[in-house]
């Protein structure tokens, strides 16, 4: 069992669902990537998404672009981005870390050196934007034979012959893009997610993590009501990128533990 699949399965015997917060590495600056992922897991995270920097981020909104521009003005590569996790291992064994990013990198990494490397470095899964699942098969294969988890995206427009062939070659959970467009880009339509959620479920038989559109603990509560974990980036790279020097990992913290308190409450278990 993965540590992805070990922690919803915990959850699960708790009655809670999972927070995965989104932050892009190297941003504002490589040296507060380990704060900020150390800061998200004391505001309640269970699974970190670390966002791979690259120059065309084609899913990505104006915020989490200008987080991959200032990265990349510092030269954050995947390798560096290995690098990261291997450190955030020195101080948490336990959340699991998913990268989240594009082919090219992946590609001119090489993929069976990806799997191996992100596999020494701590990394749990891979979410591959631009890696739709009929085109790599043998990319999930090689994830999986190194003890990772291929994760992949469901939309609104997905039918339901894609949720199967989704089901059946990814691992760890899925991840449900609630709208049409990019990240941050429209507020969520909560009711079409709820109905949406059961169907999908039911046919990839893997926990489902709802992003896109999540900018508040209210709204993060709702989905938690329906969804087996909610997913939020923007809106921390919002708060990062409006934080003083320094302020950033207080901040993050902060505003996670306000999303836990709500999205736990929701599910009725107590503080």
């Amino acid at each position: 069992m993965s540590r992805i699949q070990a922690k919803f399965a915990a959850l699960k015997t708790q009655g809670r669902k999972a927070l995965i917060p989104f932050i892009t590495a190297g941003d504002p600056e490589p040296g507060q990537t380990l704060p900020l992922m150390l800061a998200l897991v004391a505001g309640g995270a269970d699974i970190i998404e670390l966002g791979v920097p690259f120059s065309d981020p084609m899913a990505d909104g104006p915020t989490i672009q200008r987080a991959s521009e200032r990265a990349l003005a510092y030269g954050v590569s995947l390798r560096i981005v290995l690098g990261m996790v291997r450190e955030f291992r020195k101080r948490d064994a336990d959340t699991p870390v998913v990268l989240m990013g594009y082919a090219n990198p992946v590609e001119a990494y090489g993929s069976e050196a990806f799997a191996r490397d992100a596999k020494a470095a701590g990394v749990d899964g891979a979410l591959i934007v631009d890696y739709p699942p009929e085109e790599c098969a043998e990319f999930a294969a090689t994830l999986k034979s190194a003890g990772l988890d291929p994760i992949f995206l469901l939309a609104p427009t997905s039918v339901e012959t894609r949720f199967a062939e989704v089901g059946a070659m990814g691992s760890g959970y899925i991840y449900y893009v609630s709208l049409k467009g990019v990240t941050g880009s429209a507020a969520i339509d909560l009711d079409d997610v709820a109905r949406r959620i059961p169907a999908i479920r039911d046919k990839v038989g893997l926990p489902v993590g709802v992003g896109f559109g999540i900018r508040d603990a209210e709204s993060a509560a709702r989905i938690a009501g329906v969804a087996d974990a909610v997913v939020i980036g923007s809106r921390l790279i919002e708060i990062i990128e409006q934080s003083p020097p320094g302020e950033a990992p207080g901040r993050v913290t902060e505003f996670l533990g306000g999303v836990r308190a709500a999205m736990d409450q929701k599910s009725g278990v107590s503080a």
